[in-house]
């Protein structure tokens, strides 16, 4: 088989490119998927957001190493085994990220991905629904692939958040994802019609109808070379391994785990690290699988005095109602992910934009589904932003069937344990407001007996988990820095007929979660990989706080 564009990965990036590069119907497009369906309730109900990431069927399966800052803990890194990627297993949250994010890549060395360049692709990726809580429409897209939707905030705890931020000092945001990221508001997902909004079902499926895309199931094991350019991928599929060959140029978006991966594999990374493991060389890049990065974050839980949390659904007979009235009507329960409102914060002065992130849940219970709820309950999900510690993927064998070493490198920098120190007690200053007081049990977690940093520490160490962003590990930037792995067209730098556009070339991880991100690079680098002229930029300058004072939040 051959195409014009082979594209290795059908996640947020894959999807959105399989669309673009296929639309005019000038050019044909392979996508190669080792996954399977996204069809079923697990995937498509929101509600039941915790179980595909959980499913073989569905994950990849991947774990950290066992990181040293956290006692030997081995983190659960979860990445989309299945049509859409990671966009069919996540949380469907939606954030763009701040404007301050893509003006430091272009200031690092992403030339052309500035706000300014950024902006117009997320209007043009967007089909924004207000659902009337506010924002202004010009600063978002109506028209696009991605339905991008707020929930109901229907419950009274909702309501108690957002104006325990207001009484505690902090900025209120109608609109997180346009002029102002700064403040406690709603939070956005990609549901439609009470079911997710993967790319899978905004791109990729409506690109499978035309004749000139085409999906291919099977496992990726390399890209293969003549000299230095790309001419196709070798992939396994149904127990034989078979080539299939690019015209024009292999894309990998495959992941921040598996790109890397799949890059050295292919002879592409450490000259001495492919060496270790008897690959050839096709180009020394020492920036492969290096720059790895991730939010993590802390369920802070407190009990609710009132029966109107999700725990009246945590039975078998509440989840049996909730997955029939999703079943027969996308409506309910179910037909939310149930993270509606969030908050972006600044943790001290001198900051120039927020650097903590809140997820509220009228429940109290693990993301992953993992621990049982204690009784009626509220948590805030609740992490710093930009970490400076970083990570890396390498290989643990030459099979291209054995996963890769992953390490994360968490919390090794002091900057890290002061930060969620301070995530902590913030949390409980919001908790501890007036708006909270018709609510307000007892702390479930961490519990008010643990008070000094060293306890704090320990708690830390024990509980902290993955928000599940990872990125950078093959970082883009100018074409003569010798740890950047792409140029700011996403051609990766010393072969030709290759690129790389999906998470992994974050220069530095997003405020946020990452699907929004993912997706946009999938759409600028459609544009460069076609050489059509970037959208132009646009000036619109974001709302940043123009005060900041110890007493004046």
């Amino acid at each position: 088989m051959q195409a014009d564009f082979i594209i290795i990965g059908s996640g947020s990036a894959g999807s959105a490119m399989a669309h673009r590069l296929s639309e005019d119907g000038r050019h044909s497009v392979i996508v190669v998927e080792a996954g399977g369906t996204d069809v079923g309730p697990f995937i498509q109900m929101p509600g039941a957001l915790s179980y595909p990431m959980n499913m073989k069927r569905y994950d990849w399966g991947f774990q950290s190493e066992p990181e040293p800052h956290l006692g030997g803990r081995r983190l659960a890194t979860p990445r989309g085994h299945v049509i859409g990627g990671s966009s069919s297993i996540n949380g469907m949250v939606y954030v763009r990220g701040h404007a301050r994010d893509y003006d430091h890549w272009a200031e690092t060395g992403a030339t052309g991905w500035a706000y300014a360049d950024v902006l117009p692709y997320f209007k043009r990726l967007e089909n924004w629904h207000d659902g009337g809580h506010g924002g202004d429409p010009a600063w978002r897209g109506t028209s696009g692939p991605l339905h991008v939707t707020r929930g109901k905030r229907d419950n009274p705890l909702h309501a108690a958040f957002v104006e325990a931020g207001k009484q505690a000092g902090f900025e209120l945001t109608d609109d997180y994802n346009g002029e102002k990221q700064e403040g406690f508001g709603p939070m956005e997902q990609t549901v439609w019609q009470g079911r997710r909004w993967s790319t899978a079902n905004a791109y990729l499926k409506p690109a499978l109808k035309r004749e000139n895309c085409t999906l291919v199931r099977g496992f990726a094991r390399r890209v293969t070379f003549e000299g230095n350019r790309a001419t196709g991928v070798e992939i396994d599929r149904g127990g034989h391994v078979e080539t299939l060959f690019a015209r024009r140029e292999v894309i990998l978006a495959a992941s921040s785990i598996n790109t890397p991966k799949i890059l050295m594999l292919s002879g592409v990374g450490p000259a001495a690290h492919l060496g270790e493991h008897g690959i050839g060389l096709v180009a020394d890049r020492p920036g492969v699988g290096q720059n790895l990065q991730d939010h993590l974050e802390l369920y802070i839980q407190q009990a609710c005095t009132q029966p109107i949390t999700l725990y009246s659904y945590w039975n078998l007979f509440g989840k049996a109602f909730v997955g029939a009235q999703w079943l027969f009507t996308k409506t309910g329960v179910g037909a939310s992910n149930q993270f509606e409102s969030a908050a972006f914060l600044r943790s001290k002065p001198g900051v120039d934009y927020p650097d903590i992130q809140y997820h509220f849940l009228p429940i109290a219970v693990r993301y992953d589904g993992k621990a049982a709820a204690e009784g009626h309950g509220f948590q805030a999900h609740v992490g710093p932003m930009r970490s400076p510690s970083r990570g890396s993927v390498t290989l643990s064998s030459s099979d291209p069937k054995a996963a890769p070493k992953i390490l994360f490198n968490y919390m090794s920098h002091e900057q890290d344990w002061a930060d969620f120190r301070h995530c902590i007690r913030l949390t409980r200053e919001i908790f501890g407001q007036a708006a909270f007081e018709p609510y307000r049990g007892k702390e479930i977690q961490p519990g008010v007996s643990v008070q000094s940093n060293a306890e704090l520490d320990d708690f830390i160490r024990e509980h902290v988990e993955s928000a599940y962003h990872p990125c950078g590990s093959a970082r883009m930037g100018r074409a003569d820095d010798p740890l950047a792995v792409v140029d700011p067209e996403c051609r990766v730098i010393g072969v030709e007929g290759l690129r790389v556009a999906d998470s992994s070339i974050f220069p530095r991880i997003t405020n946020g979660n990452l699907n929004g991100p993912s997706i946009l690079v999938g759409e600028k680098a459609s544009d460069h990989i076609l050489g059509r002229t970037p959208l132009a930029p646009e000036n619109a300058e974001p709302w940043i706080n123009p005060r900041w004072r110890t007493s004046d939040r």
